[in-house]
């Protein structure tokens, strides 16, 4: 019992339990306690320690099953022979800082209106899917995805965004920061991607992380500044042309010409298109794709469920333009879809019976009400704030008159319980402009709380309102 007698601490967060399994494992691996040893008994060892047996026979339990001791029929534990490196204690790290606020009022742009989800729907062709015995359903299927999703999605988008593809072209995948990847590693590794500054910062990311070059190219008013591309050596310009994220801009017709136009000039170039939220525009019919306007096969298509149905489906799809189908399907022959294959037939049933077209169309009208309930209640707070960005989406941008930089207006907003992002956020160089400008999400949020909201945000930032505001009722 000697070798036994360990300091326990019975004030210690760490249950008695764990102390005695490390005290017993640290004797076995420094010889203390030699090979083939006899441990006492549980109830021995309880009394000796004045603990409980479930105490000790937790802490053997755990000895026995990481083989440090073993029990032997009727004759009781003993010590068993270890590598001393393999089980050396790590040290602990110190847990990470998890900042993690929770915000009354979040106007983040990437949420969605959750409340109105049909789920109803959703739940009884889960129901069938599962019902319907479709043994091939628990196969990987295509590599592409599964072709009844494909052929819906193509159908889908000729009718809304005059995209013409088939479904052949159609490659379904896990989000488009799992398609991204597969595209980059399609084309030519000399070549150099471009991106718009301002934009999507998980696109920095992705081709960082790849090892390919790419170059910031700046936003105007009315699109990507094609003149700056044009004098760059981009090869491969990565644009959300419908509208651009974060600024809200849309491209112009003639800027769409000049970025066809520069893409067909040499071989080796593409344009990846980002549809991102096509779905939502409120002013007018909706844009046709820039796809829609390619006749040299130079335009790779973009887009996700995750704005239209939900961000947790993670289901997202490129189309590829008849050149790049056979080296995709080339290069990655032995690849699996990323996407479950259950998941894959509910989303096409739910296409195929007309739901996914009445379900945007009720979203579409919630999303502009929201949108006019907002726009109507910063109206009041003219001329120091002005909208820009409200065509479409789910997200405008404010400009503020104020001699307070961007970072101090999105640090008060904060520590009055509001998350908004500054422009400058979306710049990979961490530019900002004056006066300083703020993007703002509405998709997750109720009329009330956009209004609270924005009286609140207001209000932490000094600016006045120059009427009254009634609630709404």
């Amino acid at each position: 019992m000697d070798m036994l007698m360990f300091q326990l601490q019975r004030q210690n967060s760490t249950p008695l339990y764990k102390q005695l399994y490390k005290e017993i494992k640290q004797a076995i691996i420094s010889g203390k306690i030699s090979v083939d040893t006899k441990l006492p008994s549980k109830r021995k060892l309880a009394e000796f320690l004045a603990i409980s047996q479930t105490t000790v026979e937790l802490a053997y339990g755990q000895l026995v099953a990481e083989g440090f001791i073993e029990s032997r029929a009727r004759k009781g534990f003993y010590a068993q022979p270890v590598e001393e490196l393999a089980y050396l204690d790590m040290p602990q790290d110190e847990p990470l800082a998890n900042e993690r606020l929770e915000y009354r009022y979040d106007f983040n742009p990437g949420k969605i209106d959750t409340h109105s989800f049909p789920f109803s729907t959703w739940r009884k062709l889960s129901k069938d899917v599962l019902d319907e015995i479709n043994h091939e359903l628990l196969l990987t299927g295509h590599p592409q995805g599964d072709e009844a999703l494909r052929h819906e999605i193509s159908r889908y988008l000729f009718q809304s965004r005059g995209v013409v593809c088939s479904a052949e072209q159609i490659v379904i995948g896990s989000g488009t920061e799992q398609l991204m990847p597969l595209l980059i590693r399609l084309l030519d590794k000399t070549v150099v991607f471009g991106f718009e500054n301002p934009g999507y910062p998980l696109t920095h990311s992705i081709f960082a992380h790849h090892d390919r070059k790419a170059v910031p190219i700046s936003i105007e008013e009315d699109g990507i500044n094609v003149m700056e591309l044009e004098a760059s050596e981009v090869d491969i310009a990565y644009v959300t042309p419908s509208h651009q994220f974060p600024t809200g801009s849309v491209l112009s017709a003639t800027k769409r010409a000049q970025l066809l136009n520069w893409a067909a000039a040499k071989p080796e170039r593409y344009i990846i298109e980002d549809d991102y939220d096509s779905e939502f525009r409120y002013t007018s019919r909706p844009i046709p794709a820039l796809q829609s306007m390619d006749l040299s096969g130079r335009v790779i298509y973009i887009s996700t469920f995750s704005k239209s149905l939900m961000p947790s489906l993670r289901l997202a799809y490129m189309v590829l333009p008849k050149r790049l189908l056979r080296a995709y399907q080339q290069t990655f022959l032995h690849y699996s879809s990323s996407v479950p294959r259950m998941d894959q037939q509910l989303v096409s049933e739910f296409m195929k019976e007309g739901h996914f077209s009445r379900h945007l169309n009720r979203m579409r009208k919630l999303y502009k009400k929201k949108l006019e309930h907002l726009t109507s209640l910063l109206l009041l707070f003219a001329p120091a704030v002005t909208v820009s960005g409200q065509q479409a989406g789910m997200h405008i941008v404010l400009t503020i008159q104020t001699s307070i930089t961007e970072r101090e207006l999105v640090e008060r907003a904060k520590h009055a319980g509001i998350r908004v992002f500054g422009l400058g956020s979306y710049d990979v160089e961490g530019k900002t402009v004056s006066p300083p400008q703020i993007v703002l999400g509405f998709g997750g949020l109720t009329e009330d709380e956009i209004e609270q909201g924005i009286l609140q945000l207001m209000e932490c930032w000094n600016i006045p309102l120059k009427k009254a505001v009634h609630p709404k009722r």
